[in-house]
Formats: C-alpha cells, sequence, structure tokens
C-alpha cells in the first residue's frame, strides 16, 4: 500500500478554514449533540502499512494539501483507513462511489465504525427513470417517466437535514451529488422549528405545512402528509421511517410533541421542541416563485420571437402553452412537473452558473474520499456533456427554454472547486489521480 501527494502548494490550513457553512440551529430531532464528535469504533487497530498511511494523509491535510491519492489492492482494509482519517481529523466527510450497491456496502461498514455518529447514503430515488427527450428524425416526444423508490428518497431527505443540524456527518453517495438539488438556503429557510408552550395558530400552521410541500388528508398518513383531528395535527415527516409527529394543542398554545409509531399509532416518548423540514428538496419561497415567474415570461417572449424569425411556429406554440401551463402551476401550487428546469429563475444564478447540488450542503472544510477514483472520476467527468446534448433537442424544438440548460451535472473542474481536499482511492488509479495528468481538461 502506498500514499501519494498530489498537490505540495502551500493552502489554508484546515484548522483556519471557516465553518459558516455548518448552519447549525436547535436540533430537536437528534439525540447527538450539535457539536458531537467522531468516535471510531472497531475491535482491532491499524495493522502493517496502515499507521504509516493514515499517519502521513493526516498530516499531509492538516498541512493543506488538497489532493492525496491512496493506492492499495482490494481487502488491504481502505474503508477502515478513511474511518481512521476521518476520526483524526474530525470533519464531515462526503464519499463518493460510481454505483448504488457499492455505495450501499460503504454506507454499511461506515455505520458500522461510527455507530454514534450521523452516516446516511445518497443515491438516485429512481427505481426507472426515462428522462424526457425529442428524436426529431422521427418526430418523437419522449414524456419524462419515474418511479420513486420512497424509502430512498427518505434516505436523501434525512442526508440533507443531517448536514444542516450536525457537525458529525458523513455521507456515502454515488455521481447523484453532483446532479441539481434544492437550494440549500431555501430548504433551510422554509423549516419549521416547534416547541411546546409557544403559541401557535393552527390554521397558519398547516398553510405554513403546505408552502414546505407537505400535502394535507383526512385518510392514512403517508411519508409527506399531515392530518387535522380537532386541535391535534400529526405530521410524517419526510426523512422518517414509519414515526410521525403528533402535536396537541389547547386554542393556540401547544402542549404536547409526541412522537408516534405510524402504523399502530402507540406514541413512543414527549419532545420538549421538533424541527419541521420541508417535504421535498426542491422547494422555494413563494416571493421566489413570484419574481421567477416574471423572468420566466420575459426570457418567453424572447423565445417565442427567435423563433417565429426562423418560421418555427409549431415550435413557438407548443412553447408558449407549456410554459403558461408551469407558470399557473407555480403560481396556483407552488410547484410544477419539471420545475428542475426552471431552477436557475429561483436561485438568481447567470447563464452557465452551475446548480446547487449535494455539495452545497457541506461546509466549507469537508473531506471528500473519491472511493474507486480510475472509474468514479471519468463517471463525473462524463455527466455533463449527456445531459447537454439531451436538453438541445428540447430547446431546439420547442419544448423547453433555453434555461433549461442550466439544470444539470456539474463539470468535474466545478465539481473539484466545491469539494475542496480529496482523497482518492483505488488499487488501480489513472494517470489524473498520480498527477500524471498535468492539464485539468474542462469537461
Amino acid at each position: 500500500m502506498k500514499i501519494q501527494p498530489q498537490d505540495t502548494t502551500t493552502t489554508p490550513n484546515p484548522e483556519q478554514v471557516k465553518t459558516s457553512g455548518y448552519n447549525i440551529f436547535s436540533d430537536h430531532n437528534s439525540t447527538s449533540q450539535q457539536g458531537g464528535v467522531f468516535e471510531l469504533v472497531a475491535d482491532y487497530t491499524p495493522a502493517g502499512d496502515q499507521p504509516k498511511v493514515i499517519d502521513e494523509i493526516t498530516d499531509s491535510l492538516k498541512n493543506g494539501n488538497q489532493e492525496q491519492t491512496i493506492l492499495g489492492v482490494t481487502g488491504c482494509g481502505k474503508t477502515y483507513i478513511m474511518a481512521n482519517i476521518i476520526n483524526n481529523l474530525q470533519r464531515p466527510a462526503l464519499v463518493i462511489a460510481h454505483n448504488k450497491t457499492l455505495a450501499a456496502q460503504l454506507a454499511e461498514e461506515f455505520k458500522r465504525f461510527f455507530p454514534n455518529n450521523s452516516v446516511h447514503y445518497f443515491v438516485s430515488y429512481y427505481d426507472y427513470y426515462q428522462p424526457e427527450s425529442y428524436i426529431p428524425k422521427t418526430d418523437t416526444f419522449i414524456e419524462k417517466q419515474t418511479q420513486i423508490n420512497e424509502e430512498i428518497e427518505r434516505l436523501r431527505n434525512a442526508s440533507t437535514q443531517a448536514l444542516l443540524t450536525r457537525k458529525d456527518v458523513i455521507i456515502v453517495s454515488s455521481v447523484s451529488c453532483i446532479y441539481g438539488l434544492g437550494n440549500p438556503e431555501d430548504y433551510q429557510s422554509l423549516k419549521l422549528e416547534l416547541l411546546t408552550g409557544q403559541n401557535y395558530n393552527l390554521s397558519k400552521l398547516t398553510r405554513r405545512l403546505v408552502d414546505m410541500q407537505f400535502n394535507r388528508t383526512n385518510m392514512d398518513l403517508k411519508r409527506g402528509l399531515f392530518r387535522v383531528r380537532g386541535e391535534m395535527l400529526e405530521i410524517y415527516p419526510s426523512n422518517e421511517e414509519n414515526i410521525g409527529v403528533r402535536l396537541v394543542f389547547w386554542g393556540d398554545q401547544l402542549e404536547l410533541i409526541e412522537r408516534f409509531d405510524i402504523l399502530t399509532n402507540r406514541g413512543l416518548g414527549k419532545l420538549d421542541g421538533y424541527m419541521v423540514f420541508p417535504a421535498k428538496q426542491y422547494v422555494t419561497t413563494m416571493e421566489k416563485i413570484q419574481n421567477a415567474v416574471g423572468k420566466i415570461d420575459q426570457d418567453l417572449h424572447v423565445r417565442l420571437a427567435e423563433l417565429e424569425n426562423d418560421n418555427k411556429l409549431l415550435a413557438a406554440e407548443r412553447l408558449k402553452q407549456r410554459t403558461m401551463n408551469d407558470t399557473e402551476m407555480l403560481l396556483e401550487l407552488g410547484f410544477c412537473g419539471g420545475i428542475e428546469n426552471y431552477s436557475s429563475y429561483f436561485d438568481g444564478r447567470v447563464e452557465g452558473e452551475p446548480p446547487s447540488t449535494l455539495l452545497d450542503y457541506f461546509p466549507d472544510n469537508c473531506l471528500t474520499f473519491v472511493d474507486e477514483s480510475h472509474i468514479t472520476l471519468p463517471q463525473i467527468g462524463a455527466m455533463y456533456a449527456g445531459d447537454r446534448s439531451r436538453k438541445t433537442n428540447l430547446i431546439d424544438y420547442g419544448f423547453r427554454l433555453p434555461s433549461a440548460l442550466n439544470n444539470r451535472p456539474l463539470r468535474r473542474h466545478e465539481f473539484e472547486q466545491k469539494v475542496g481536499q480529496r482523497i482518492y482511492v483505488s488499487a488501480t488509479p489513472g494517470p489524473y489521480e498520480l498527477g500524471q495528468e498535468l492539464v485539468n481538461k474542462e469537461d
């Protein structure tokens, strides 16, 4: 096993890196303290080359080196080495794997190493995904079709909520982490903190939940739903597994907060307070929606003029009907199908600026481990071109505004700018990880 320092240039010491990205606030949902430290639990200690690798990588990262490579054959304990480095540096970590199965395996291993900390699994939540596309040769438009895995969606919500409320977080992810996700500022601004003994207007509270993309029901609770029974409000949070939150009021005063079993309705314990996060990760405020609709209308008129000048009248009519229907849905419901294609309007991003991703939920001093880097890095670099090719056809033939191009995966250099210090892990590292690819080409 060997280690390969990648970058010996002087950069700020990690202890001096700003930590404003933590966005810490009262965390009533967690049994751990906000300032919890990583606690590595293992029945064995580093052996062989492992102590040397762990110490040298730890020291190199403390000295500010941006990139490292760990070389090791399968079965040599690379995951254990990563766990020791995280434990030594006491910094949140992102571990990226090239497929869901490997990510799941790594997540289970890290949960065993850090049973008292917050370890989460973040991958694409689609069991089936057919992206929206258009084939000009056959004049075939393919509607977006998805089948969402509710359990994986819960795990994704748990990941983002942990990053905004705790410091002792490890996220094991596929390359899904480089795809667009809701803006963390909007996601956090829409959170709802509830405390016993405080006064809340129940009607306003239910409207607030609707703004947070929860749906109301009078039937059985499912994840992302809430119901009102007299002066009792019951919510099924998006990150919980078969556990709901019951709020009991006396007039406007919140008298009781209680967790309960969704299946049996049995109480599981009282709480002093509870933090409710939005039901969906792609949420924004109504003020931003109203501002965005105005800008969408302006861009629509410009694009319609371009299409009409090119005598693409069918494309112009198609774009007009579809976009106006979307903006009407946004104003009425705060959501529409394909809302991610309008993300740049909500975020106020300029043309070409990358979207918010899971990486934006991490603090500035996080560690990033790229597992099986000889496969994962090329995969990260390839996502952008395929996405752009598909969307260009949609735009040319009037199915989407040009702004849809701004909802995209990150390019590799954008990924590197967002993640900070990186450790590549591989038995067969490529030229890039070994420092032999001297020019960082823009993907």
